[in-house]
């Protein structure tokens, strides 16, 4: 534990919240700005954060959190994209990743479940 910016899922959420900055820069509804860039930075926070509490139990909370953030920003990003504020390719970059961080934080969170039993 304590080492989060080794993770993978880390990593790729991060990448992610990256990708959004830089996506929504231009934007003009902030509401909906202001909301993905949160859920967005959420994930790779509460992975970190997750990481860096000393047992396991607390990591699997926060790394349920982080799978709802993901769950969160993906439906924002379908609204998006619905209201023609990203293109359908910039859409399922966002989806593809948002259902690979979500496997990732599942098999996270089932291996440090048997861990802590």
């Amino acid at each position: 534990m304590g080492k989060f910016e080794e993770l993978k899922v880390w990593q790729r959420a991060k990448d992610l919240a990256v990708y959004v900055y830089k996506l929504t820069s231009h934007w003009k509804d902030f509401g909906l700005r202001d909301q993905m860039r949160r859920a967005a930075v959420s994930a790779p926070s509460n992975i970190a954060e997750g990481d860096e509490y000393g047992s396991d139990k607390q990591a699997i909370r926060f790394f349920r959190v982080a799978k709802g953030s993901v769950a969160k920003f993906l439906t924002q990003s379908i609204i998006a994209r619905e209201v023609d504020y990203i293109i359908e390719n910039e859409f399922h970059f966002i989806q593809e990743e948002c259902k690979g961080i979500s496997a990732m934080l599942a098999k996270l969170i089932d291996a440090r479940s048997r861990t802590s039993l």
